[in-house]
């Protein structure tokens, strides 16, 4: 009877030994088909799928290399790890290279302590759990994040003690936030020219940072969109005084969010230049949430450097909470921000209240050579709520202000594209004259549009011009 047990137990730890494989961490570089030949069974060629496919565990180690050069399908409950490096580049406009899942399978991708760069271009994530970067170098380039279910972890993709990149990448239809880092590391997430549409994180919002590390975080030129759900766009915080965290927040356009953007905690330094906020009060408790801008300081050294943006429809336009240092503009250097007809519904709906600045802090402000929808100088002090309205509050000096309301002309000259890459059909939301060219730079369609329109188009790759911006379209 023992020996029957015995045998039981030394099958089934050969079964386990044979569920997952590990590089031994000798230098090789290994190619897709090199696994299916050595993995022993943890990649094989699927015909089913007609792709390959990683049925157990995988783990490329450190030192070792994996070159990605097909597609690839993820097993149930799959995870594939690198501490070596990974290189998935596609040279290629005309197809994606996948890493995808099914319904009701949760693989995993982990990027972990690797010893040289992880390299990814033109893949099309779609259908896994989740990403996780861990004290890794990582960049992310020309990629599409779609359809992640975001179980065992908050967002599609989880950065620590790294500083990862993501340039020209979308993010949509995802049941969780986009990129998130958490409290107690320092990450400083580069994030540039990015779609980021529907990222659904229960109560978390798009971007959702902590701490920065030694190099700033940076969001540059991006748009963020929640539609019609109530999920915030961007929040960076350190609630520990983990460090010294420099923020650069440049040319985005935050609309249609819970709030737009979120500064909170300790020794934050931000510049605020450039953006858009807009229409971003989908939080239906105004005491909840619908703020433009955000800066929450839990002392003085929370600082927010704010220029040439346009903050306007929110619930409220800027609030300052707490502690912090906020520079709107100077004398010698204006702010040239345009903010106005920012409020919202209080009193139980008895009435409409402007609150373009909410300075809700002892310390003073300076928030000159800003245009606020008006040149009656009572007007402007009626949409700002500082000492004037309740003398434990710090004062916001507004005066001279602008008069020049120009900026407003960059409202609303960005546009959306969803689904990217569509199956046949395809949406616009923007306004103006649409123009879809081909690859041979053929016009297919040109269209006037005011709001949301419906396209379809054959398989290949287009490129969708409205006004100045351009977005690309791969139809599958």
């Amino acid at each position: 009877m023992k020996r029957i047990v015995f045998i039981i137990f030394l099958l089934a730890f050969v079964s386990i030994l044979n569920a997952q494989w590990t590089s031994p961490g000798n230098g090789t570089t290994y190619t897709i088909e090199d696994l299916v030949e050595l993995s022993n069974g943890c990649v094989i060629w699927s015909e089913s799928n007609n792709s390959y496919r990683i049925e157990n565990d995988v783990t490329i180690s450190a030192n070792d290399k994996l070159d990605v050069n097909h597609s690839l399908n993820f097993g149930n409950n799959v995870t594939l790890t690198i501490k070596g490096s990974i290189e998935a580049i596609n040279m290629s406009d005309y197809y994606w290279l996948s890493f995808s899942g099914n319904y009701g399978v949760n693989g995993r991708i982990r990027l972990e302590d690797a010893t040289a760069p992880c390299l990814f271009r033109r893949c099309y994530f779609t259908q896994l759990d989740g990403i996780q970067v861990i004290e890794s170098e990582a960049v992310f380039t020309d990629c599409h994040f779609q359809n992640f279910r975001c179980e065992q972890q908050s967002a599609v993709v989880d950065c620590m003690n790294c500083d990862p990149v993501f340039t020209n990448c979308d993010f949509d239809n995802n049941s969780g936030s986009a990129i998130c880092s958490p409290a107690n590391g320092q990450t400083s997430t580069q994030i540039i020219d990015c779609i980021f549409f529907l990222n659904l994180g229960e109560n978390r919002p798009q971007i959702n940072l902590g701490p920065g590390a030694q190099d700033s975080i940076r969001i540059v030129r991006c748009t963020i969109d929640d539609g019609d759900y109530t999920i915030g766009g961007i929040s960076i915080a350190d609630l520990i005084g983990t460090g010294a965290t420099k923020i650069l927040l440049k040319d985005n356009i935050i609309k249609n969010c819970r709030y737009g953007y979120n500064q909170q905690g300790y020794n934050l330094s931000s510049v605020i230049i450039g953006n858009q906020f807009i229409n971003n009060k989908l939080e239906h408790n105004p005491m909840n949430g619908g703020s433009g801008i955000s800066i929450y300081g839990m002392d003085e050294n929370n600082k927010a450097y704010i220029r040439n943006n346009v903050i306007t429809n929110n619930h409220w336009g800027i609030t300052v909470i707490n502690a912090a240092d906020v520079d709107l503009g100077t004398e010698d250097d204006w702010g040239h921000n345009v903010i106005h007809g920012n409020g919202h519904v209080y009193n139980y709906g008895a009435s409409y209240g402007i609150f373009d600045l909410y300075n809700n802090s002892a310390y003073d402000i300076t928030a000159v050579g800003n245009y606020w929808g008006t040149i009656d100088e009572q007007e402007i002090e009626e949409h700002i709520t500082h000492q004037f309205d309740d003398p434990s509050l710090g004062l916001v000096n507004y005066i001279p202000f602008s008069t020049d309301d120009a900026i407003e002309e960059a409202e609303d000259t960005a546009f959306d594209v969803w689904p990217n890459p569509a199956q046949g059909r395809f949406t616009v939301n923007g306004q103006g004259t649409m123009t879809i060219t081909n690859t041979l730079g053929q016009t297919i369609l040109t269209k006037e549009i005011d709001g949301k329109e419906s396209i379809a188009l054959p398989r290949g790759l287009y490129v969708v011009r409205l006004g100045e911006a351009t977005r690309k379209v791969v139809v599958e």
